[in-house]
C-alpha cells in the first residue's frame, strides 16, 4: 500500500490492519506524523517501509523486503495510492519539470512498483487497486500536469486489467471526488508553490497572463478545497471492496457529484463540459493581454 503518510493511504492501512490483514505500508518519511500515527494505532502486523516513488533504489528495496516476507504465500493485493501535485496553473504556465515530476510519481513510480510485484500477485491470483482521478478523464482547468499523469496511470491499469485476466488477477481503479487529504487543504502549501511558480515564469509569459491571474486561480482552488469532504470512509470502502469482493468493480467513483460530472462529460457537447468544469472547479478570469483595459492602456502608450 503506497502513500500512507496521510489521507486515503493512511486511513486504508489502518482499516485493513483492523480487519486482520498483514499490511506493508509505504511512507515518504518514517518520522512523519502520519507514520508515527500508524505505529501508534496499528498492530505489530503492520510493516512501515520508507519509499520515494521517484527513486528506483527505494522501490527495489521495498520489493526485496516484500518478496522476502511473502515468497511462500504470494501477495494478495497491491494498492497504488501515492500521488503528487503541487501546481495550480494553466498548462502553458506549468513548467515542464512539474509535468515530469507528476509523471515520475503518479505514473512511472506506480508502474515500476506494480511490475515488480506482479510475480507475487500472479502466484496468489491477487488484486491490484489503483487510486487515479477524474482529472485523468476530463480537462479540469489548471490541472494539466496532474491530470495527464493520472490519464496515463488509468490507461496502463486498464491495460493490465485486460492482460492479467488469464492469471486470475482482478484490477480496479478508484476515481474519488474531492477530499481533504494531506497538503491539499493547506493554503500555506499552495501559496508557497504559487510564489515559486511566479518567480520562475519567463517575463513575457508573466506579462501576457498577469500575476493577478495566477493569484486568482490559486485563490479559487483554495476556496474549492475548503468544501472538500473530510470523511474518507467511502474511498477506504471502495479500496477494500476492490481487494476483497468476489467480483470487484472495474471502476469505483466514491464522492459527491461524480455521476452528473461523468454524464455531462460523456453525453453533452464539449462547450457544455468546459463550462461545467469551470463553474464547478476553477473559472479563470481573462489573461491580462486579453483584457479590454489592457488594450486601452497599450493604445494610449
Amino acid at each position: 500500500l503506497s502513500g500512507c503518510d496521510s489521507g486515503f493511504g493512511q486511513a486504508t492501512a489502518r482499516h485493513l490492519d483492523i480487519m486482520g490483514f498483514r499490511v506493508f505500508a509505504s511512507v515518504l518519511d518514517l518520522q512523519s506524523p502520519g507514520a508515527q500515527e500508524l505505529r501508534r494505532s496499528c498492530s505489530p502486523r503492520l510493516t512501515l517501509l520508507q519509499m520515494d516513488l521517484t527513486k528506483t533504489e527505494d522501490i527495489q528495496r521495498v520489493l526485496q523486503h516484500i518478496q522476502a516476507h511473502t515468497n511462500s504465500t504470494g501477495l494478495w493485493g497491491l494498492v497504488n495510492n501515492a500521488g503528487f501535485n503541487d501546481t495550480i496553473a494553466d498548462a502553458e504556465l506549468s513548467p515542464l519539470g512539474k509535468f515530469r515530476t507528476c509523471m515520475e510519481v503518479n505514473f512511472f513510480g506506480s508502474l515500476e512498483l506494480t511490475k515488480g510485484l506482479l510475480p507475487l500477485l500472479r502466484s496468489a491470483s491477487g488484486r491490484i487497486v489503483t487510486v487515479s482521478s477524474p482529472a485523468g478523464d476530463m480537462p479540469f482547468p489548471c490541472l494539466a500536469a496532474y491530470g495527464a499523469s493520472k490519464a496515463a496511470l488509468s490507461l496502463v491499469m486498464d491495460t493490465f486489467r485486460s492482460e492479467l485476466q488469464p492469471w486470475g488477477i482482478k484490477v480496479s481503479l478508484i476515481l474519488p471526488g474531492y477530499y481533504k487529504t494531506g497538503t491539499t487543504c493547506d493554503p500555506a502549501f499552495w501559496n508557497l508553490h504559487k510564489q515559486q511558480l511566479l518567480a520562475s515564469l519567463p517575463q513575457e509569459l508573466l506579462q501576457a497572463y498577469g500575476e493577478d491571474y495566477v493569484e486568482e486561480i490559486n485563490q479559487q482552488f483554495i476556496q474549492f478545497m475548503k468544501v472538500a469532504a473530510e470523511d474518507l470512509s467511502a474511498v477506504v470502502n471502495s479500496i477494500t471492496d476492490g481487494l476483497l469482493a468476489a467480483n470487484p468493480a472495474v471502476r469505483y467513483y466514491p464522492g459527491q457529484g461524480l455521476g452528473i460530472m461523468y454524464f455531462i462529460h460523456r453525453y453533452l457537447p464539449y462547450f457544455v463540459r468546459d463550462l461545467f468544469l469551470k463553474g464547478f472547479f476553477i473559472n479563470p478570469k481573462l489573461p491580462r493581454a486579453l483584457r479590454q483595459d489592457h488594450h486601452n492602456d497599450v493604445k494610449k502608450a
